[in-house]
């Protein structure tokens, strides 16, 4: 952590980035770590490839994150948050991987170690947690609402409301201090759980009749196509926190969320592009199954991509079923 503070303090141009599609634990870990260095006088950049979800545009500054950038050589330090792999940041790893320093802060288990520097901690409920140690090990007083929201809004999502396994003592013991800093439990709840779209309530609704089970009742599979993003007129973003419902199906081990890609409305027979949300109810290691299709993640919460048939895909799934 040492060689990361002094790197940090004797940067000048410093771009901060999360992966694709962000969860709240990416946002709020982007901005904390941004605003942060930015009272350090830094010249800081805020990056994040995909649109924010709406569930988390009320949080302080995010309005700082940009969602392109142009080559430049200016950059003298990057901070990749919350990525097990380089290549989840997106497009922008053929840019980021021309700066001089690349430091690695996650907390997944199938990190690949990438980066000049790493601050790896698989122990950690949240990246959050991560960025709140390093900048009390910086000295940087966490005093205002915003970073504290940020903060707060990582652990919380993270954890599912403490609600999930990865839930430790520090989860609890940061958000006390994150609320006596000026978070509102009841603004970020009310944010992220209580409210939603039409459109997102449409798309549950598809979501849920799209889930099949397997012949032992262990897996659920809920499907989700570009159509049906269209005809609720619904964002990817939106899609977030819906496998949870697949994933609580009595007896059901391993939930699957198939989201197609590709730009056809309709799912076809032919090879189009997928991703695969892994859950599981703490019985079994989803790293391991996302890790055998290229992907990776932790032992309850994992995802790969894959180009593929929807139906190979099924049949793939339903395989592992059996052994579980």
């Amino acid at each position: 952590m040492k060689k990361i503070i002094n790197r940090l303090k004797n940067s000048n141009h410093i771009i901060i980035a999360s992966h694709t599609n962000p969860d709240g634990d990416a946002i709020g870990s982007l901005i904390a770590m941004g605003l942060a260095l930015d009272t350090l006088n830094k010249n800081i950049t805020l990056y994040n490839e995909s649109p924010i979800p709406s569930a988390y545009r009320f949080l302080p500054s995010v309005e700082k994150i940009v969602r392109q950038i142009k080559e430049t050589n200016t950059y003298d330090t990057a901070i990749i948050l919350d990525c097990a792999d380089f290549q989840r940041i997106g497009k922008i790893s053929s840019i980021i991987s021309k700066i001089p320093v690349i430091i690695n802060i996650d907390h997944h288990i199938t990190n690949t170690g990438f980066g000049n520097l790493n601050l790896i901690d698989t122990s950690a409920c949240a990246t959050a947690e991560i960025i709140y140690n390093l900048l009390i090990e910086m000295a940087l007083p966490i005093s205002n609402s915003a970073i504290a929201t940020s903060i707060y809004t990582g652990i919380l999502t993270d954890t599912g409301s403490f609600r999930f396994s990865n839930t430790n003592k520090s989860a609890f013991a940061i958000c006390e201090k994150m609320v006596e800093a000026g978070a509102d439990p009841y603004d970020v709840a009310l944010h992220v759980y209580g409210r939603y779209s039409l459109g997102r309530i449409k798309l549950l609704n598809m979501a849920l009749e799209s889930i099949e089970i397997s012949d032992n009742g262990k897996m659920s599979m809920m499907i989700l196509t570009k159509g049906m993003l269209d005809e609720t007129g619904t964002l990817p973003e939106d899609i977030d926190g819906l496998i949870n419902y697949a994933k609580s199906i009595e007896n059901v081990k391993v939930a699957a969320l198939i989201h197609e890609l590709s730009n056809e409305k309709e799912i076809s027979e032919k090879p189009e592009n997928y991703h695969v949300s892994l859950r599981s109810d703490g019985t079994v290691d989803v790293a391991v199954i996302a890790g055998s299709f290229g992907g990776g993640g932790h032992n309850r919460a994992a995802g790969f991509s894959i180009e593929s048939t929807l139906s190979n895909i099924k049949t793939q799934l339903l395989n592992i079923s059996v052994g579980l």
